[in-house]
């Protein structure tokens, strides 16, 4: 083995290929096809959108579990643990048996280059080739038609959320967005978009394609009802279910999209409503909404993207809150900071700005100019080297009935998260 420890193999697939990112199936899908020449063994749902992929795949893999069914997730980024990318029924995979994966994959690539998510993306694959759960949930990195886990062909496909996010990599508009995640369906299979304004563009992809894709309010939908609510869609009407555990209003639209993937599941893994209830009460994910209760609360939210910060501060406009909110805040270069900003300001009184330890990361300088430009106040704005060091000051300055918010990325919400470890 070329390793003996999961970090040897991350901090060398780190430095493999030229490029942290590159789009496109042709090396990835070679290599995989090197490994494994077969049709994949398990029914696949793949999850691709802007915004509510995470929420997505935690609500089916709940309720699906709940159901009785093994279940194998792929996800990223992920928080505190490189295996939290990789589960089955719940449980990370072990380090043993991912660096298993990676040598395999090393040996049959011969002098394929392959990037840090490429080798993450197979190695999940192979995991569950071999362990063969009932059903698999993909969740994409990054677009959809040209990110890795497309080598496999989805059993049904839902596209969550279409709003601008990666405009370096995916176009600079809703329409460009949208057909890039349009990729992810398959002509003939189901596909499900939770996107109550699904872009023209998708709507004529699936059109072109033979797809049967399935519109919010049109093919199911939601009725709210305020501690409950209705569904309705391809299979009989569901009535006064529990609300998502998950916070936020644009959870019903989240649950709605996965019962109607449930739906076209049935045939081979039918879903009783007592499962959903369970798994819709029960279901967690870190880093949305993640409230450490004390005098002085931290909430903990990865979202990123003006869409997903507009509905992070409708979720703290919700939310009792007798003090100030403190934003601990940083973010990686190719994101739109100002809009960010802008969205969140009415809700936050103090910003603590703080750099990470990534070449992508924004320096403190830079993000204190673009809050700046954002209109923030400069007697609001302090600036830290790390984050360790923005969120002591901001628990010595809190004082009880403030909070502090943790926002504007994975990394930021991964460092308070080992710092509190």
């Amino acid at each position: 083995m070329r390793f003996q420890t999961l970090d040897e193999w991350l901090d060398w697939q780190a430095q493999l290929h030229p490029s942290l990112i590159e789009l496109g199936l042709e090396r990835v899908a070679s290599v995989w096809h090197r490994l494994y020449p077969y049709d994949f063994p398990t029914k696949v749902i793949t999850i691709a959108g802007t915004n509510g992929k995470g929420s997505c795949v935690a609500m089916l893999d709940a309720i699906l579990r709940t159901a009785g069914y093994r279940v194998g997730c792929y996800t990223s980024p992920h928080l505190l643990r490189y295996n939290e990318r990789i589960r089955i029924d719940g449980q990370e995979v072990s380090d043993e048996r991912i660096c298993q994966a990676f040598e395999r994959i090393d040996r049959v690539r011969g002098d394929t280059s392959l990037t840090y998510f490429e080798f993450g993306t197979l190695a999940a694959l192979d995991i569950f080739a071999v362990e063969q759960p009932d059903i698999v949930i993909l969740e994409v990195g990054l677009g959809g038609r040209l990110d890795a886990v497309n080598i496999i062909d989805p059993d049904v496909a839902l596209i969550t959320s279409i709003d601008l996010d990666h405009t370096d990599w995916l176009g600079d508009s809703r329409e460009q967005i949208a057909l890039e995640k349009a990729g992810i369906m398959r002509q003939g299979r189901p596909a499900v978009c939770g996107d109550p304004k699904s872009p023209e563009s998708l709507l004529k992809f699936a059109r072109e394609q033979g797809i049967l894709l399935d519109l919010p309010g049109k093919d199911f939908g939601v009725e709210d009802r305020g501690e409950s609510w209705d569904w309705w869609g391809d299979e009989e009407p569901l009535s006064d279910l529990p609300r998502p555990s998950l916070e936020g209003e644009v959870q019903l639209r989240n649950a709605a999209a996965v019962l109607q993937v449930l739906a076209h599941l049935s045939g081979d893994f039918p879903v009783a409503e007592e499962a959903i209830c369970s798994g819709l009460s029960h279901v967690a994910l870190a880093g949305r909404f993640q409230i450490i209760p004390g005098p002085v609360e931290t909430i903990l939210d990865v979202a990123h993207n003006p869409a997903g910060v507009k509905v992070l501060a409708g979720n703290l406009s919700r939310r009792s809150c007798t003090g100030r909110t403190l934003a601990l805040f940083s973010m990686l270069g190719d994101k739109d900071v100002e809009s960010v900003v802008k969205a969140m300001a009415p809700q936050v009184q103090g910003w603590y700005l703080a750099g990470l330890d990534d070449p992508r990361a924004l320096s403190k300088a830079v993000l204190q100019q673009r809050l700046s430009v954002a209109g923030i106040p400069q007697q609001q704005i302090q600036g830290f080297e790390c984050v360790d060091a923005a969120y002591t000051v901001a628990l010595a300055e809190a004082v009880p009935g403030d909070r502090i918010l943790v926002f504007g990325s994975f990394l930021t919400v991964s460092a308070v998260l080992e710092f509190l470890q």
